[in-house]
């Protein structure tokens, strides 16, 4: 067979057919054109990776990196995070923050005093947003609240009027002369807030009763030293303790002692009051940060640390009723109430 003839004749019989119109309308069949996709933004099609170095679990810290990541997906940013928790191990802390160095992450989320310290002592490079840090000043982390400098800043979780605020209250509803503190003296976060206690306690009768820990499991006894010793007990934002807070509950609950804590969640864990804020909402605003350095928006230099918002009282009415206390009728217009 002669391919070639072939193939030619079916070529010429092809362009015939192409051509002739007869006396017909030409039709084609157009297949509808699927919308063209929005081209990825920059943001979008980069991948950040971000570590996150957390002290101790305990639901305060976990909300907050919760609120931290929940920014970041808003912002519309894709992330890859490497989570660790340092068990309240400072060698532990430290390594973690080196292994982020060499890991060459885009940026270091410290949920923590100490976590923010082991990062800092690791890079002054890798940008590093902080929260849940009591005094950043005072723990050398930042040169000044509104000029931080270097490559660090974030969202402190002390409100000026909380620890004041508690200590006013407990002087004008309870007859009490001495609040138990039980705190790690090893967290510089938790020095700072016994010594803004004192100060708060200058004109009254209030005077403190210390009991230092080093970790969580000897919160316990240190808790239970102060029954005879204290007429109500006053835990701060300490990771230690707060990390074994229910023993302290129940030292609480088995001896009427009031138990005020200093924040939110605590008091729905079963402390009695506090005046407080959601650490949530401070994670959030970290990660806000976080989004404008990782966009190129903003240099860790450039973003002031922020204070949290919203301060409020919340009381527990079932820890009151454990703990004997009355409900006071002026409580019901300053305070939220949860059970």
């Amino acid at each position: 067979m002669n391919w070639k003839k072939l193939i030619g004749s079916s070529a010429l019989s092809l362009m015939l057919l192409a051509g002739c119109g007869g006396g017909g309308q030409e039709t084609t069949t157009e297949q509808p054109s699927e919308p063209a996709a929005e081209p990825a933004t920059e943001e979008q099609a980069t991948t950040y990776k971000v570590g996150v170095t957390q002290i101790v679990e305990h639901p305060s810290l976990d909300a907050a990196t919760d609120g931290f990541q929940k920014a970041l997906e808003d912002a519309g940013l894709t992330v890859e995070y490497n989570v660790q928790i340092a068990q309240g191990d400072q060698n532990n802390n430290q390594t973690i923050a080196n292994n982020f160095v060499g890991d060459k992450v885009d940026l270091i989320f410290a949920n923590s005093t100490p976590s923010a310290q082991g990062a800092l002592n690791a890079t002054k490079d890798i940008p590093i947003i902080f929260t849940s840090v009591t005094d950043p000043v005072g723990a050398s982390l930042v040169e000044a609240m509104d000029k931080p400098g270097a490559n660090i800043t974030g969202t402190t979780d002390t409100h000026p009027d909380a620890i004041p605020n508690t200590v006013k209250f407990i002087d004008q509803y309870f007859e009490a002369t001495k609040v138990g503190m039980v705190y790690n003296a090893g967290e510089q976060n938790s020095v700072a807030q016994v010594e803004l206690v004192k100060q708060a306690m200058k004109g009254t009768d209030l005077e403190v009763v210390e009991r230092s820990v080093s970790t969580s499991a000897e919160v316990k006894q240190a808790s239970e030293s102060l029954v005879g010793e204290a007429d109500v007990i006053y835990i701060i934002t300490d990771n230690t303790v707060v990390s074994a807070l229910e023993s302290v509950i129940a030292v609480a609950n088995e001896n009427d002692i009031p138990l005020f804590v200093g924040e939110l969640d605590s008091v729905a864990r079963g402390g009695f009051a506090a005046y407080g804020f959601d650490y949530y909402d401070i994670g959030y605003e970290a990660g806000q940060m976080a989004a404008q350095i990782l966009k190129g928006e903003k240099t860790a230099a450039d973003l002031p640390v922020q204070y949290p918002q919203n301060l409020k009282l919340l009381i527990n009415k079932k820890a009151a009723a454990e703990m004997g206390i009355e409900i006071n009728a002026e409580w019901e217009g300053a305070a939220e109430f949860t059970e």
